[in-house]
């Protein structure tokens, strides 16, 4: 099985060292995490199926190219957030979901308890983000829950994962491609990845 397509750029590099420093104040933070969304879409669409449009330049008429299916972002609450405005700068027309995924920090398992898809999701290329691919279980859960609701072509994009979420995500979903920007060293006792970025919901709203 291929494992993620771990997106290497410079500049998401850059950005990267900024969210994972413990001294980023929330609006810097923010504002990286935006602009290594932006990055990961770019990535992440890199090989979506298009279909021909007829275009009018001011000398002629000829042949354009534009994405075959509509396209969908949904953000996994509350930190996927974070990562919308980066997605929409790569396309504006895009739909917005939401699934509220919060994970209890007993089991590690997540528990739904917000939802709202576009009609489109059914018949669009669906990108799910969320900062963060840990153990796994919020991106199982918003897959799982996906699917049910009528979603085909799935894409999950983060910005750092564990192995052992990457490892869970393709063993039920070994159709769905992964796309981040760094696959860290290992989960800790608590679920959370090492070296990693903290909480990235608390850093982004400030519930630190």
């Amino acid at each position: 099985m291929a494992g993620p397509l771990v997106v290497d750029h410079p500049l998401l590099e850059r950005h990267l060292a900024v969210l994972r420093a413990a001294g980023t104040s929330r609006e810097t933070f923010r504002h990286a995490l935006g602009e290594a969304a932006a990055i990961l879409a770019y990535e992440a669409m890199r090989d979506l199926p298009t279909r021909p449009v007829e275009v009018r330049t001011p000398l002629a008429t000829m042949t354009g190219a534009t994405p075959a299916l509509p396209i969908v972002v949904v953000a996994v609450l509350r930190a996927g957030l974070g990562m919308v405005d980066g997605f929409l700068r790569a396309v504006p027309e895009a739909a917005i979901g939401h699934l509220g995924m919060q994970r209890d920090e007993g089991t590690l398992q997540p528990r739904g308890y917000y939802e709202s898809l576009p009609d489109a999701i059914t018949e669009a290329t669906v990108f799910v983000v969320d900062p963060m691919l840990a153990t796994g279980g919020s991106a199982l859960a918003a897959l799982g829950r996906l699917r049910e609701a009528g979603a085909g072509d799935l894409r999950l994009v983060c910005l750092v994962a564990a192995p052992e979420g990457v490892a869970a995500v393709q063993a039920a979903h070994p159709d769905v491609p992964i796309v981040v920007g760094a696959v860290d060293e290992r989960l800790d006792e608590r679920g959370f990845i090492v070296p990693g970025l903290g909480d990235a919901g608390d850093r982004l709203f400030g519930t630190d």
